[in-house]
């Protein structure tokens, strides 16, 4: 590469994505009290101070008879770290979510870029609807890193340039790729959550089986972990019955 304005940057290359809760009201008391509402009234409000281990059984009842409300009265808020491609299909999911995400227009962008690890399975074998991902062979391997990274340099190279010139960010990032890292503020609660859980992670315990694109699947395994952390009588009702948002 010539001399630009890009070389003062270091590009970053990364198979991995960032996932970290930043604040949360939520615990299984919330389900509790927002359940009990309906049957004591503000005597509900006694559950704040109980151990919420002796009301399991009422949540797992709320979650196998899809009583899905009293699951919505929390609140996380997360930071994640992704590749642009996964927030634009992340983005499709919008009740009981708010987004905040960095912008182009507003700031320039840093050159840190997505290529696939070696454990990224890269090959689609089957027909739409009926198909598997296979692994990669080495070969496939160092093309798909080496393709990447020239490109996306490539790109980021003009990007400099166009700033450089005087060209407003939001026109210069239009040649920028979806393989660029951006950040945002993903808040939701128990119940969204689980949707997205239900369609973004595939597992052993699904009544209904997922098959989510790997990327997005490792921001929601992060995400499922730290909420199973938050509200684990919650979290063992959801397994228990299929991982099926009520």
């Amino acid at each position: 590469m010539t001399d630009s304005p890009a070389d003062d940057l270091q590009p970053g290359f990364r198979s991995d994505v960032t996932v970290e809760l930043v604040k949360h009201t939520a615990s299984d008391a919330d389900v509790l009290f927002a359940a009990r509402v309906s049957t004591v009234g503000e005597q509900s409000l006694d559950e704040l101070g109980k151990d919420p281990e002796r009301s399991k059984g009422l949540i797992n009842y709320l979650m196998r008879d899809r009583h899905g409300s009293p699951f919505e009265h929390n609140s996380m808020t997360f930071f994640i770290s992704a590749p642009i491609f996964v927030f634009r299909e992340f983005m499709r999911h919008r009740v009981g979510w708010s987004y905040n995400e960095e912008s182009g227009r507003y700031r320039e962008l840093q050159p840190v870029f997505y290529v696939p690890g070696e454990s990224r399975k890269l090959v689609q074998q089957g027909r739409p609807g009926k198909y598997v991902f296979v692994e990669g062979t080495p070969e496939q391997q160092k093309l798909v890193n080496h393709t990447m990274e020239q490109s996306y340099l490539q790109a980021y190279e003009a990007y400099q340039e166009m700033l450089a010139a005087g060209v407003a960010r939001e026109v210069a990032r239009a040649v920028l790729p979806v393989g660029l890292f951006s950040s945002m503020y993903a808040t939701c609660n128990a119940r969204s959550l689980m949707h997205f859980l239900g369609l973004r992670t595939q597992h052993e315990l699904a009544k209904v089986p997922s098959f989510p694109q790997r990327e997005i699947e490792m921001v929601g395994e992060k995400m499922e972990a730290e909420w199973a952390a938050l509200m684990p009588l919650t979290y063992a009702a959801f397994n228990a019955n299929g991982r099926v948002a009520p």
